[in-house]
């Protein structure tokens, strides 16, 4: 019958030191002193649900972000080719008029 009162003196020191490292995660706020269980843990509980919050809302940046930048890729490749496009234009007619240009000499 000494066996279960060891076990539950475990349990009790071992939920001790999880609410003691709790408390060291959650921020208590003004009043850090005395928590009650139940405080701790609702306090726990509000944190989760605020950091979740936090990094559904940093997901939603970057998953905008990415867009705005596949956007601008598509834009930058767009350049590229008007570019290419235009060089050629320009390179062909300062030919042209060389060629013209032969032919008054």
């Amino acid at each position: 019958e000494a066996e279960p009162a060891v076990c539950s003196r475990c349990r009790r020191a071992q939920l001790r030191l999880c609410l003691e490292r709790l408390k060291g995660l959650v921020p208590l706020g003004a009043a850090a002193g005395r928590h009650t269980t139940l405080s701790l843990l609702t306090r726990a509980r509000l944190h989760i649900q605020k950091l979740e919050d936090q990094e559904r809302r940093a997901l939603h940046q970057i998953e905008q972000l990415q867009r705005e930048q596949r956007h601008l890729q598509r834009q930058l490749e767009k350049l590229g080719m008007e570019r290419v496009r235009i060089d050629s234009i320009g390179s062909s007619l300062s030919s042209e008029r060389s060629d013209s240009d032969q032919g008054e000499s």
